[in-house]
C-alpha cells in the first residue's frame, strides 16, 4: 500500500496520549511489562520514563513526539509488514508515518514474546 500526504496528515496529528494507552493495554494482555514497554520505547525514541510521561501531559502529537525524539540509529533494521504497509516502502518524504509504523512494529514484537535482544536491534559485528 501506498501511503499518501493525507494519511500521513491524519497520523502526524493524532494525539500521542490518547494512542498510549492502546498500546499498553495491548501488551499487558500478553503478559508484558510497562518497564518492558518503556524500554522499548526509551530505545527508539530516545525517551525515558520521565519524559514519557511528560510528553503524554502535554498531549503533543505524534508530529510533535517524532520531532523531539532522538530515534536510534539502528531504527533503519526495523522491517516488516505493519497495518498493511512495509515499512522498509514507505518514502522517506512521510517521516512522520514511518517511525509510527516503526515503533508499532516494536510494539508488535513485543506483544508476540519476542526476545528483548531481537527487538532491540544491534548491528552485527
Amino acid at each position: 500500500m501506498k501511503v499518501t500526504v493525507e494519511k500521513n496528515e491524519q497520523v502526524a496529528s493524532m494525539i500521542f496520549a490518547d494512542i498510549y494507552p492502546l498500546y499498553w493495554n495491548r501488551l499487558e494482555k500478553n503478559g508484558r511489562t510497562k518497564e518492558e514497554f518503556h524500554q522499548v520505547l526509551e530505545w527508539f525514541t530516545g525517551f525515558d520514563e520521565e519524559k514519557l510521561l511528560a510528553l503524554i501531559e502535554e498531549k503533543v502529537t505524534f508530529r510533535t513526539f517524532f520531532q523531539r525524539a532522538k530515534i536510534h540509529s539502528n531504527a533503519h533494521m526495523i522491517k516488516g509488514v505493519v497495518c498493511g504497509y512495509r515499512i522498509e516502502e514507505i518514502e522517506d518524504e512521510f517521516v512522520v508515518y514511518k517511525q509510527c509504523r516503526r515503533m508499532e512494529k516494536l510494539i508488535d514484537e513485543l506483544a508476540k514474546g519476542r526476545k528483548m535482544e531481537k527487538i532491540l536491534r544491534e548491528e552485527k559485528k
